[in-house]
């Protein structure tokens, strides 16, 4: 078995790191942070405690005696002169308590887990309030199951990519699984109390955490029947399972018993969203926009609070290429705030130990910085700035919809309909003092205005670029090179409060007897009559337009600085982090080869973990099986490195290789590479998890040899 390492952050005060956590606990309001494991070192030979250290954990099974044998194993991690080194010196210290710490968000209550080395295991829990309570058998259960939602949930989740944190496969085998599902069926009705995902306003039955694990868990093993069979038993005892049934038949394949089964819950259930939902889906794989676009507006009349059904119809008018449609829906998207994780301030650490594994490790990946660490420096301001990088939850979402009517129709014609749909703030502007005046004079901020929406953005630099709020302007020989790279700067939307003030204004006016004579008399071409067909844009779909145009702007100068670049036969040197936003920056505005080639820039430099992801999406797309498997070996090398031992996006890669080329061929591809026996022996877990739960591809005969 590959050796792990084990991190290490040292408390300036013994114990303070669980005292944090406590003090915390009426802080949390979802899923609760990862496992806390505290240590309590003492000399090996006088006994005397001389360090607190602790570090984070999911993945482990949660009972008071897998707890103990987790806490064991660090024993030998920690052995005087044989476990690893502290910071390349052997320990003279010995665990004499070590502490785990896991979240209960169901009952909101911390599971204490205090191990005696040796001696005694003690269970117990802390509320909110500070105070200690008995763990009974119904919160060892629900602590179990909140335990294995984080592990699903956070293994690939960025927001929790926090220093210290080791992530183990919370279902490696069949006895882990059964376990799993027997929680899952005893508690599936309460899941709603474990919040949901950041699309989802209310969590509900169907609509949150465990849900969202559940199918994960489907998605990474393949035990489909499984799913079925539990959703069955839960159906019979609440209908409304029936959606979640469908779902998970029409992902196995088995599209008439879903057709079926909805055919028949949608007569009981008219206006369930969830069934409407997943009729609309279904109804665009099968390219019928007629019938998708019936039962999209059926699901938003049903959940109008949602921001999902309201999603789906704005796809469906996409897919129609009905685009004035597709922005006033848009438009009408409930939008919620994003929520902070779940992750609490701890106290300022002494030293931080990260050793590097002695198995496992290629040796041209391993970093020895932290992830993260001075990323930024040297990296163009224009590049770091990009606000659609930080985008989360409902308004991630709502970008990706106007990236998918930009990537049909293109820039321009997107501001041409914009202008259709929305009033404008310079033709209202117009409108408005036309008709006080009787003029067509514009004030001096909408000839501004007016000016800089036409301005087309040039230079030879992205760090010449100005944000929305100014304009680019390049001297003629820069023009003539940049002629590919104009895009117009949107102009401005009206802004509701300035229409309610008008309306204000105007309504008060009239009761004193102040108005105007133009008010009294129709003008033709100063009539509002225009605006009645248009609406009021949201302010924060006017600034998604303009976090789109710095995008769009960035990604432009780039392309056009790489081609002027090329054409005089001059390398285009970036560094590292700067080609990975700008892979990321491909990626958002859906250009693929030329993400691919930004990442691939990035791997030429060095390792990285962003863009060999991000090729991995792109090898996975293209399907190209071979450049899978190398990303998704080298990927695995640098996640133990790093302390995590399962990615649930690695595994659905290797499972979809195992389908498509069998386990015995790709064993063979690893073996015959220069890869050493230990990186060989990690790619094994994937194997071993395909024998486990049966993945349809993998030899019954094959014996890993």
């Amino acid at each position: 078995m590959v050796a792990t390492a084990v991190p290490e952050i040292q408390e300036m005060v013994i114990g303070e790191a669980v005292n944090a956590r406590t003090a915390a606990l009426s802080s949390f309001h979802s899923l609760g942070p990862p496992d806390l494991v505290h240590l309590t070192k003492v000399h090996a030979r006088t006994n005397v405690q001389e360090a607190g250290t602790y570090h984070y954990v999911t993945g482990i099974d949660t009972s008071s005696a897998s707890i103990a044998a987790y806490l064991n194993t660090l024993t030998y991690s920690y052995a005087p002169g044989e476990g690893q080194l502290w910071f390349g010196k052997q320990q003279n210290w010995k665990i004499q308590t070590g502490v785990y710490c896991c979240y209960n968000a169901l009952s909101r209550v911390d599971l204490r887990v205090r191990v005696h080395i040796p001696g005694s295991v003690e269970a117990f829990v802390i509320d909110e309030r500070g105070e200690k309570h008995k763990a009974t058998n119904q919160i060892m259960l629900e602590t179990y199951l909140c335990s294995v939602v984080r592990a699903l949930l956070y293994a690939d989740d960025e927001d929790y990519n926090i220093t210290a944190y080791r992530r183990f496969n919370p279902l490696p085998n069949r006895e882990a699984e059964e376990k799993f599902l027997d929680a899952a069926e005893k508690l599936f009705t309460r899941g709603w109390q474990l919040g949901s995902e950041l699309e989802v306003q209310v969590p509900t039955l169907l609509s949150n955490n465990l849900t969202a694990t559940f199918c994960k868990y489907l998605q990474i093993t393949g035990r489909y029947n499984e799913g079925v069979n539990l959703l069955e038993k839960l159906r019979a005892k609440e209908p409304d399972f029936s959606p979640l049934l469908a779902r998970v038949l029409l992902d196995m394949d088995e599209e008439v018993k879903a057709v079926k089964l909805l055919q028949e819950s949608i007569r009981t259930s008219p206006r369930d969203p969830n069934l409407l939902d997943l009729q609309t889906r279904f109804c665009l794989s099968k390219n019928r926009l007629d019938f998708a676009l019936s039962t999209a507006k059926r699901a938003v009349n049903s959940a109008p609070s949602e921001f999902g059904p309201w999603a789906r119809l704005v796809t469906v008018y996409i897919e129609q290429h009905d685009f004035q449609s597709a922005l006033l829906t848009l438009n009408s998207c409930p939008m919620f705030p994003y929520q902070n994780v779940d992750l609490h301030r701890m106290p300022v650490a002494q030293r931080i130990h990260l050793p590097v594994p002695t198995d496992g490790v290629i040796q041209d990946i391993i970093d020895d910085s932290i992830p993260g660490e001075n990323e930024n420096v040297n990296v163009d301001p224009a590049l770091s700035r990009l606000p659609a990088a930080s985008l989360r939850g409902t308004f991630a979402k709502a970008y990706e919809l106007l990236v998918a009517i930009v990537h049909e129709i293109g820039w321009d014609m997107l501001l041409k309909y914009r202008s259709k749909v929305f009033i404008m703030e310079e033709e209202y502007r117009s409108l408005k003092t036309e008709t006080t005046n009787g003029t067509k004079a514009r004030s001096k901020h909408d000839r501004a205005d007016s000016n800089a929406s036409h301005v087309a953005v040039n230079g030879t630099s992205l760090s010449t670029g100005q944000t929305p709020d100014g304009s680019v302007v390049g001297d003629e020989d820069d023009k003539k090179d940049m002629s590919t790279a104009d895009i117009v700067r949107p102009a401005q939307s009206v802004d509701a409060e300035l229409v309610k003030g008008s309306e204000e204004h105007h309504a008060t006016s009239s009761s004193t007897g102040t108005t105007t004579a133009t008010t009294s008399e129709p003008v033709g071409p100063a009539s509002p009559t225009p605006f009645r067909s248009k609406r009021l844009c949201e302010r924060w779909l006017d600034n998604l337009f303009m976090v789109m145009y710095e995008d769009m702007r960035v990604y432009t100068l780039w392309r056009a600085e790489f081609a002027h670049f090329k054409s005089q036969q001059l390398p285009y040197n970036k560094s590292l982090r700067e080609w990975e936003i700008l892979g990321a920056l491909a990626v958002r505005l859906k250009h693929t080869e030329e993400a691919a080639e930004a990442f691939g820039q990035c791997m030429n430099i060095r390792f990285s973990s962003r863009a060999l992801k991000g090729l991995l999406d792109i090898y996975t797309s293209r399907n190209e099986p071979v450049n899978i498997l190398h990303a998704t070996v080298k990927l695995t090398s640098y996640d133990h490195r790093w302390y995590k031992e399962f990615s649930p996006g690695l595994i659905v890669a290797i499972k979809r290789l195992v389908r498509e080329e069998g386990s015995q061929k790709l064993r063979n591809m690893i073996h015959g590479s220069d890869y050493s026996a230990t990186v060989a022996e990690l790619m094994d877990g994937y194997f071993e998890m395909a024998k486990q739960f049966k993945w349809p591809g993998f030899e019954d005969d094959d014996d890993g040899k």
